[in-house]
């Protein structure tokens, strides 16, 4: 007992890490239960899944890490639940786990690795394809290491919560909440790296500002949720039509936004050259909104005219990003000028 209490006093305050912590331990295990595989798991309940984190094997036996089976099928779970700590017959008490039989063990023990409100996280066990005699005391080692594993597995459980939930924030900040494209923050951001990207590669940016003509009217006939159809609609049209290097996004209530890439400028006359590339793409993005909508709610198609898109082509070194978009939008109002001139 002083040659564990010694081991425990000198990874205990070394590790930082639920696998720093629990590597030693195992080891700690295997020497004093003689078996060959002690491993640790985690246990998903809701998955109905149990996964081996980290295992020594010290014998022809080996437990793979990362090797996941069904939760209903493991001798943890018939050890929990039959409270039966240890089996140097596992063919006879559980011979129905298929998990046993693929891994050959004859000797199993183990102990419920549990959070501070008793709930099971995982288990810490012993494995043999031999039989194996109960180690004497075999009960207090495994309640103390369940005990300090139980700990530190929560610790890390909840980091990784926190993490995924600030990861969660950090997409949702970046997101439209209607249409899941990026809002103007986003776009933004996308943005200024496209910028960066295209001043390295000596290469143009595309802008393109789309301004949805007639969207007030469709809120004040048919009302906001058939507004927000629309909108789906739309955002649905623009991800069809676009090309590899393009992202679009949301910008304000009706306004979207598609950026792209360019290419290195070829021809002598760059300026053309910059003008006959926003011309494409002014006509594919504005092709991509005319058509019928469905606005839900039993309504009929709705047959749509198109948006107007004003489109620019820039070079980085000449124009911020912030100014592209002025731009842009100062293309998309000529091109709404001149549509209403048109019906008028």
């Amino acid at each position: 007992m002083d040659q564990i209490l010694s081991l425990l006093s000198e990874t205990i305050p070394k590790a930082q890490t639920l696998e720093q912590l629990a590597r030693p331990l195992l080891s700690l295990l295997n020497q004093f239960t003689g078996m060959e595989s002690t491993y640790l798991t985690t246990i998903d309940t809701e998955q109905g899944v149990q996964r081996v984190e980290f295992a020594r094997n010290a014998g022809a036996m080996i437990i793979p890490e990362g090797l996941v089976v069904p939760w209903a099928d493991t001798l943890c779970k018939r050890a929990l639940e039959e409270n039966r700590l240890y089996s140097d017959n596992v063919a006879e008490c559980w011979g129905d786990s298929d998990a046993a039989k693929a891994l050959g063990i004859k000797t199993y023990l183990s102990a419920p690795i549990r959070s501070q409100d008793g709930r099971v996280l995982g288990t810490v066990c012993a494995a043999s394809s031999a039989q194996v005699a109960r180690p004497a005391n075999v009960e207090p080692l495994l309640a103390l290491l369940s005990g300090l594993l139980g700990y530190a597995l929560e610790r890390e459980l909840l980091v990784a919560q926190l993490q995924a939930a600030n990861s969660e924030l950090g997409r949702l900040a970046l997101t439209d909440p209607l249409t899941g494209l990026a809002n103007r923050r986003g776009i933004m951001r996308d943005l200024v790296q496209l910028f960066a990207l295209a001043q390295r590669d000596s290469k143009y940016v595309l802008v393109a500002v789309i301004d949805l003509d007639g969207f007030k009217l469709i809120n004040d006939c048919y009302g906001h949720q058939a507004g927000d159809q629309f909108l789906l609609g739309i955002a649905t049209e623009l991800q069809r039509s676009l090309r590899t290097c393009d992202m679009v996004g949301r910008i304000g209530g009706d306004e979207f936004i598609v950026i792209a890439l360019g290419n290195t400028l070829q021809r002598p006359d760059s300026a053309q050259e910059l003008r006959d590339a926003a011309l494409l793409m002014q006509t594919r993005l504005s092709k991509a909104t005319i058509g019928q909508y469905d606005l839900g709610n039993g309504l009929p198609p709705y047959e749509y005219q198109g948006a107007s898109v004003g489109v620019v082509a820039v070079m980085p070194d000449g124009t911020t990003a912030e100014e592209a978009i002025r731009l842009a939008d100062n293309e998309m109002y000529q091109v709404k000028q001149q549509r209403k001139q048109q019906r008028s």
